[in-house]
């Protein structure tokens, strides 16, 4: 896989996201990602994104101003 950035090539890692929502912020830790050594950009695969939003609509349902989870305990 490569960066659609720079064009280099990526390598599978996990990051940390703090995501500002209507309600509070919610920080996911532990996403699995690709990452580019070269420019930084951070890319997820489809699936990933797709999970993503659902953790996100379940955590604006619950109202809670700080909330944070473990990518691999939400999934």
């Amino acid at each position: 896989m490569r960066c659609i950035r720079c064009g280099q090539d990526l390598y599978a890692s996990k990051t940390t996201e703090a995501i500002e929502l209507k309600t509070g912020v919610l920080v996911i830790r532990n996403i699995p990602c690709y990452k580019c050594d070269e420019c930084g950009e951070i890319h997820f695969s489809g699936d990933v994104v797709q999970q993503l939003e659902k953790i996100i609509s379940e955590v604006e349902a619950r109202y809670q101003e700080v909330t944070i989870l473990d990518y691999s305990g939400a999934a």
